[in-house]
């Protein structure tokens, strides 16, 4: 299916542009078909700019350009869905959205931010730093642990055990991924490829 744009009297179509990773929406824009053809063929999102009257491209000034992941059409083909890796904030107010809601994919997206920041910190107090300045080594250790752990739980009736073990498990996982360079989002998508088999 092709966006018909002949369905707007101006020929404009909404563009609603989500983080690929976070899944958080970012802005709405909109595009005549230049602006949609230009976005394919750089893969950076590119509008039309109702107050401008002319091509935009997101960034453009900024250097905040949204590059293109995926994207998607609606069932009646004059709506469009782009899933973008932000280069910085998506808002000119300096906001990584522009509705005002800077939370990420859920609590685990926001974890994983959180994760990130205290591995990347000066904070001296912080478990999460010093586990990760400890080395790849015993990250995983920790990560095996976990996994016994809720492996024992798991043959208990302790509901509240196991759900805390789990959680941990969840946590030191996250703490991996970041070490080793990858984010759930890396292990999202080979899952989204197993799930094609």
């Amino acid at each position: 299916m092709n966006p018909n744009f002949e369905k707007s009297a101006d020929g404009l179509l909404p563009a609603v542009i989500q983080d690929s990773n976070t899944k958080q929406v970012l802005m709405l824009g909109y595009m005549n078909e230049q602006a949609y053809q230009k976005t394919l063929a750089e893969n950076r999102i590119t509008f039309y700019s109702r107050s401008k009257g002319r091509l935009w491209t997101k960034g453009e000034s900024s250097e905040n350009y949204l590059e293109l992941k995926e994207h998607y059409l609606d069932c009646d083909q004059d709506a469009l869905l782009f899933l973008c890796e932000p280069a910085g904030p998506t808002c000119h107010k300096g906001t990584q959205s522009c509705f005002a809601n800077d939370s990420a994919q859920g609590f685990l997206g926001q974890l994983e931010a959180t994760i990130a920041q205290k591995i990347a910190s000066d904070e001296a107090d912080s478990y999460t730093r010093s586990l990760a300045q400890r080395g790849i080594n015993k990250v995983a250790q920790k990560v095996g642990e976990e996994a016994v752990e809720l492996v024992i739980e798991a043959k208990d009736d302790n509901a509240e055990l196991f759900k805390n073990e789990a959680a941990d498990l969840l946590y030191h996982l996250l703490i991996l991924l970041n070490v080793k360079g990858h984010s759930m989002a890396d292990i999202e998508d080979i899952l989204k490829q197993r799930s094609k088999k």
